[in-house]
Formats: C-alpha cells, structure tokens, sequence
C-alpha cells in the first residue's frame, strides 16, 4: 500500500529508491505519514478539475463551477462496495452516472486521477484499474454544470466524456442514440438493483435498424416500443405531447441518429431514467416537498409491453384476461390461449378478398380509441382526406389497415398487426381502421343486430328487476330504521339517525351540531371482524365480560366488550358507558366508537389499544421491565390529566367509581387511556357529593366513605387515583398483606415506612432513579395524601396535578391511610353480598339501607 502510494505522490523512481534505503518498518511507517500530508497539499477539495498535479481520493470530491452537480466516491444503499460518481449536489444525493460500474472498489483507497501517460483512471492502494479513460500528454478532466464530465487535452479538444458513456440516466443535453461513423450506440442499462450499479437486464437504446425509434431490451429479447418519432414526440409515448417542462428533438444526419431534450425553465432540475423494473421514468426534483415527482413514464402498464397478445389481438387490462382477438379473428392456437399465453397472437377466420385478386371485396372495422400499432412496416403519406386513405389501402394488397391523421395525412401498415389495446385512450384516441374479409364484416353485422336485440330484451328484464329490488330494499331499510329505533328507546338515547354506510349507522347525540357522532354497528359487521368470535380474537375477560379484537372493513382495528349473560354487571352499565364516554373527548380516555344493539347483543366497540392493560405490564415480572422511569412517569401524569378533565373540564362532572390498574388501557406508545365507565356518574358542577344503596367497585381502590356508607365525590376517584400512584411506584398489588404486629395492609405498610422515613424502600427498582429520588419520593406523598381516611382532607385532582408538575411546592403530611390494618377474617354473621373480590374485576354489593 505504501509503495503505490509512494509511486502516485513522489514518482515511482524516487519511492524506489527511498523503500531500498529505508527498509525498516519505522522508516516506512514515518514515510507514509508524509506522503498522506503530501497528498493533503495537492488533492484537490471543492474543486472542478483534476489535472497531472490536482487529484482526488476517497472522501473528496469534485464540484462544478456553480455547485449544480459532485463528483466522488459512493456506496449503493446497503453496500460496502465503492464506486465513482456524479450526483447533485443541493438536493438529496441521486446518482446520475457511475465510471466503474462493472468494477467496484472494495476499500476506501481509491482515487481519482491523470497518470503520466494523460489518462484517466481510478486506481487503489494496490495499484489496480478500474477506469480508463483515453489520454494522451498533457490533459484535464472538469466536471461542468450540465453533469459531463469531460476529457480535453491542452488544446481544448474534447478526448472524452462521460455524456457518450450513459449509465442508467439521461441528462439535459445528452444524447440518446447511434453515431453511424464510430458505430458507437448510446444506451442507458438500469442498475442490477439498488444494492448494485452493474448493468441489470433492462436496456434503452436506438433501433439498430435506423428507424425513428427506441426501445427497451430484456437483455437481448425486445420489451417495450416507443413507436415511431411523429415531429414532436414517439406515437406510443402519447403524455410528451402534453409536457410543458421538457423540449424534446430527434436529430438525424449522415454522422449521427440521436433523442435529446432540454428544458424550457433552466432551472428546473430534472433526469429521465430507467429503474430496475424496465420503465423509463420522466422526473422533476420538487422544492417544495423535496423529492421526485414523476412526470410521464413507459411502459405505463402490462399492456404497453411489446408483443404481450401477439398479433391482431387486443390487450385491455380492465378484463379477467386481457387479451382477446379482435373481431374477425381467431386464436392461432387455441390451447396456447387457454392457458394464458398468448404470444402467437391470431389469425383471421376467412381469407382476404385481394389475396384472390379482388381488393375491392375487402371491408375496414374500425377499432375506436385505439393506440397505432407497435409495426415497422409504416407509412405516412401527407395530402388526404379519410375516403382517400381508405381507397388507398384497398388497392393495396399489403395494406393491413391505415388511419387519418388530424384529416390531412394518412398512416398505412402492412404486415401483422401487433400491440393494440382498447382502453388506449377513451376521449381523444384515433381510430384505426382495420382490413377484414367482407363476409366476416357481414356476418359480424348481423351479430351485431342480434346483440343489439338481446341487449334491449336484457335491459327491460333489469329494469323490472332492479324496480322490484329498490322497492323491496327500501322496504326492508324502513323497517330496520324502525326496529334500530326502538332499541335507542330502550337505551334511553334519541333516536336521531344522522347517516348510514355500509356497515354501520351513524348517530349524534344531542340535537345541537356539535353533538358527539357515534356509531350503531351491523352484528354481521362486528362478527366478521372478530372471525366469529373466534379464540384467536379473544383479548382477554372483565367483569363486563370478554373482549374480542376486530379488523372493520375499512382496515380500522377495535376492541370489542361483549355483554355476557352471567356479567355481573346489565344493561344498566351498558347505557351508562354509551351515554358518558362517547360524550367525552380526551387524549387520556379511551374513545367508544358506537355499539351493536341486534341479535340480542349488547357490544360496546372502542378503538383498539395494542398493549392492553396497564396491570399486563405492572404485575408480570417479566413485562414490567418495559415500564421504565420515564414511561411510568407519562402514564402518571396522563392518568392525573384524564381524572381532572372528569372532574374540572369535559361538558359534565363524571366520577369514574372504578379506576383501577386494570382500566387503564395502553396505545402503541404506552399512553394511557381511562377505560369502562359502566359505573361511572354525572355529577352536576355544583354538587360536591351524593349517596347511593348500590355500592359498586374493587376492593383495595375503594374509598372509606363510600365503601361504609355508600357515600362518593370527586375525593373518591382522588383516592383510587392514590392507590394507583403507590401500585405504579411499587410495581406490586394493593391486594398485598404485610404481615406484622399490627397486620398492616398495603397502604398501612406504606405510611409506615414513609414515616420512619424509608419510603425508598417501597419503589420498584424499576422505577427508581437515585438522580431523580426525591422527584420519586414526592408521588409517595401525593399518594399518601390521596388515600387519607378523611375526605376532606384529600386533595383535588388539579392538586394533585400541581404538585405533581411543580417540583418546588410544598406538600402537606399526610395522615394515616384508610383501611391501614388487613381484617383478621370476615364474621361469620357478614352477610353474603358483602363479601369483596381481590381478583381485580368490579363487583357490585348490594345491601338494604
């Protein structure tokens, strides 16, 4: 490596001489240090031209005088392999010409230069060649603004390009095509892929037979056709025509046959391209969203490709098979057509008149909108009107069809017919005329009357069919209204219909305009999204029953809650969920879509939170790991937003009654969302607190006061909400017993060891952070000060959100909990209905008062 850079930096006789006087391994290392500084003195950085003396390397790069396009070493995506390159430079890198395609370098030791001989060439450390570009004396190389890189000796004469070497891009100014004196043809081959820049199969290139046109290569088999140039454009290229950015030009004389553009606004920035797929794509770079936008490309579809149906057939891709033979016609092998290849194309059924020497006996069918066939055997004869084509195909036998030409010139192919397609152009396509036998028109006329016929009698029997089937739908959908209403009745809602789609009906709440939409779902509708209500949907079960995950339609996932029968909870909760949360809006309450209310069922859908619950991370030893600091801090403070938007800022005061581990749900970013407000109730804004002789709730999250005397507030939700906070700190259930002296419960365990000031050891090591312990220590307060055993002296949720957010604000001791010490057991004398679950679902007990 040493010497090859020794040879490029000081000449290969001086680095000689040094290695055979200095062959020691320290002598050697010192010496590749200067040659490195050397070349930091004369490669060439943020320059245009690379001369004898000015070169570049690995890492630098070339640039054209008004900084449009960078030359310099690259990599594909996804490779390590480097080649050189031309690119733009102010926008996202795009390479737009490789010089070593074929030869990648496999290390950073490359560069670019002008050897002694004057030619260019990319060499590395070992001294292997991966370009050579001839030279000779004293040339220079300059990268101009128009992307060439260019050649010249010390006359100015151009010794070479890199525009007559195109990779898979056409610049402006470029020239696509053949020049008759080298013989040399001008193409550009797409990359292999985009890993890798060798020549891939696809090709475009002149026609090597000299005819006005192009076409695309699948290695050597033809794939595409642009059809012949017509002045302005190629026939089969129909949107050049309609392209106000690029001036296409075709210029043919005796040295050279070649396709240019340029562009009418110089400072457009675009490139034609061929991808790896075979389409040749027109591009313009977009300022304003910074990427490519296509302008035109070929070929469009199937369809375009050459030959797909063969001859006199047509291609319509809006068919089961695209492919038919045109009227007249039949497959040339039947068995080749039923089995989708259809490469041989047709033949006709009757031979031609003229082929039995009366021309005259011939007809045209005319195919409407058609393209001009994919034919060499053209030609174009200016001066005629219609009937004058038409009397001069006649005459010709070899005529195969002609066509008008803006009413002035006439086309003509001869030979088979190839590379039609119906659905061409509806609007505005030409119409080509095609010669058939006269008896096949004759009797293709009269079954054209008789398809006429029978397309009257069809119609008038669909008329009086799709009558009746309005009459019976419309019918059916009134008395479905009827029936939806009625059970809106039944659910105490008012049964204003707003909308219906497909597969479910649109209610709003409320008279007003803002009223909250909801949707009445379709039962075949929720049972096809959850596969019938398969095991494999089945999320899990609550105490309202299980829950299902559903795909709709349209692609939208939803969770499902199916009312079960054995539920401890009815249609009470049911209505009650329906009528609070689906007036509620907040990125901290899950949102109901609507409901199922037929067949019986009573489903609630929501939409769907792919994490589930937050007591499925918290309390498996496994999964709360991903429940760090940071997001256990998130679902705090978003479970405290959620509570005080119920409590201070949505439309009504709604005390939730059942917050829990388990009722909270997690969406893909582990947010949390308040779920199930079966027993939740409204609160007027000036009420503080009521009672109730239906007592309903999770033991452990139950406040004192209501949990004894049926009494709730606000203050209620504010102690679940503590007992949340201290099951989010500790990562541990408040189901917990610490058995000690005092047969301390969680809670009393808790505010024991915050009063002998060992709070820390109540965090879970998950969540704790020694920088951020006394954050820590302060939802222990809050906590603790949420499920003090006297009402009045918990906070507010907007407290508890203040001290929460407010790290610098006092906060108030708290006294000893409710419920600190764990009942021994429960009396034999306690009446049945009283006694709590500990498994996490919601019970309701029920006791007379």
């Amino acid at each position: 490596m040493m010497e090859v850079l020794m040879q490029i930096l000081m000449g290969k006789e001086v680095c000689e001489m040094v290695i055979m006087q200095k062959a020691g391994k320290f002598y050697l290392s010192l010496l590749a240090l200067v040659c490195f500084y050397c070349m930091g003195s004369y490669a060439v950085v943020g320059y245009d031209m690379i001369t004898k003396d000015k070169y570049i390397i690995d890492g630098e790069t070339l640039v054209s005088s008004n900084g449009i396009f960078e030359l310099g070493f690259f990599s594909p995506h996804n490779s390590t392999n480097r080649y050189v390159g031309i690119w733009y430079k102010k926008i996202q890198q795009t390479v737009v010409w490789v010089a070593n395609r074929e030869k990648s370098l496999v290390d950073y030791t490359g560069t670019l230069m002008i050897n002694k001989e004057g030619y260019l060439s990319v060499v590395d450390s070992r001294g292997m060649t991966y370009l050579s570009a001839y030279g000779t004396g004293n040339t220079s190389a300059k990268l101009l603004d128009v992307g060439n890189l260019v050649l010249r000796d010390e006359d100015g004469n151009i010794l070479w390009q890199s525009f007559d070497y195109p990779t898979d891009t056409l610049l402006p100014g470029m020239k696509l095509g053949l020049n008759l004196k080298t013989k040399q043809n001008r193409l550009f081959v797409a990359w292999r892929s985009e890993e890798d820049v060798s020549a891939g199969v696809y090709s475009y290139a002149a026609d090597p037979n000299g005819t006005a046109q192009f076409f695309i290569w699948q290695e050597k088999v033809v794939y595409w056709t642009s059809g012949l140039w017509n002045g302005e454009m190629f026939s089969l290229v129909p949107k050049m025509r309609h392209n106000y950015i690029y001036n296409f030009s075709l210029v043919a004389n005796e040295n050279e046959q070649y396709f240019t553009y340029h562009l009418y606004n110089c400072s457009s920035i675009s490139r034609i391209t061929i991808d790896k797929s075979g389409q040749i794509q027109a591009l313009v770079w977009s300022d304003s969203s910074q990427q490519w936008l296509l302008s035109w490309a070929a070929p469009r579809d199937t369809c375009d490709v050459y030959a797909l149906c063969g001859s006199y057939a047509s291609c319509n891709l809006k068919d089961v098979t695209p492919c038919k033979c045109l009227q007249g016609f039949v497959p040339v092998s039947s068995k080749d057509w039923e089995s989708n290849n259809w490469s041989e194309g047709c033949k006709r059924e009757s031979q031609l008149k003229c082929e039995d020497g009366d021309g005259d006996g011939d007809k045209f069918r005319q195919l409407r909108n058609a393209n001009f066939p994919h034919q060499e055997q053209y030609v174009n004869v200016k001066g005629q009107d219609p009937k004058e084509c038409e009397a001069f195909c006649v005459k010709n036998c070899s005529c195969s069809a002609y066509a008008s030409a803006n009413r002035t010139n006439c086309m003509f192919w001869s030979g088979d017919l190839m590379g039609l397609r119906e659905d061409y152009n509806r609007t505005a396509g030409p119409n080509l005329f095609i010669r058939v036998a006269a008896s096949r028109f004759s009797d293709g006329h009269k079954r054209k009357i008789s398809v006429i016929i029978a397309g009257i009698i069809a119609s008038l029997f669909f008329f009086m069919l799709s009558g009746f089937l309005c009459y019976w739908r419309e019918t059916h959908k009134r008395k479905g209204i009827a029936k939806i209403k009625k059970e809106l009745l039944d659910l105490g809602l008012d049964p204003n219909i707003a909308a219906t789609t497909k597969f479910n009906i649109r209610y709003k709440f409320g008279t007003d305009e803002k009223g909250s939409e909801f949707r009445l779902f379709n039962f075949a509708t929720i049972e096809a999204a959850t596969t019938n209500f398969s095991t494999a949907s089945k999320l899990g079960e609550g105490g309202f029953g299980p829950v299902y995950k559903g795909i709709l339609p349209d692609g939208q996932e939803i969770a499902i809650k199916r009312l079960s029968p054995s539920s401890g909870q009815g249609l009470e909760e049911f209505k009650n969920e329906i009528r609070l949360i689906s007036k509620l809006q907040h990125t901290n309450l899950v949102r109901l879509l609507g409901c199922c209310i037929q067949e019986g069922e009573k489903l609630l859908v929501y939409e769907y939170m792919p994490n589930k619950s937050l007591d499925v991370f918290l309390f498996d030893p496994t999964k709360r790991r991903a429940l760090d600091c940071e997001k256990r801090v998130r679902i705090i403070e978003g479970i405290a937003q959620g509570l005080l938007y119920l409590h201070n800022y949505s439309r009504l005061r709604v005390i939730h009654r059942d917050l829990k581990a388990s009722n909270v749900l997690l969406d893909g970013d582990m947010n949390p969302r308040i779920s199930d407000f079966g027993m939740a109730r409204i609160f007027r804004h000036d009420e503080s607190e009521t009672n109730t002789h239906r007592i309903v709730g999770t033991y452990g999250y139950m406040s004192p006061e209501y949990a004894m005397r049926g009494i709730f507030s606000v203050k209620s939700d504010v102690f679940s909400f503590g007992v949340l906070l201290l099951e989010i700190i500790t990562g541990k259930k408040i189901t917990t017993i610490h058995h000690s002296e005092c047969s301390l419960n969680f809670l009393g365990h808790a505010w024991e060891l915050w009063e002998e000031g060992r709070g820390v050891e109540l965090m879970d090591p998950m969540f704790h952070d020694s920088s951020r312990a006394y954050e820590h220590m302060r939802y222990i307060n809050v906590a603790l000060l949420c499920v003090q055993e006297n009402a009045m002296d918990r906070p507010f949720m907007l407290d508890v959100v203040s001290m929460l957010g407010n790290e610098t604000a006092a906060l108030r001791i708290p006294k000893k909990p409710a419920f600190s010490f764990a009942p021994k057991e429960i009396s034999a004398n306690s009446p049945s209905n009283n006694t709590w679950s500990d498994n996490g679902l919601t019970v309701s007990l029920v006791e007379a008062r």
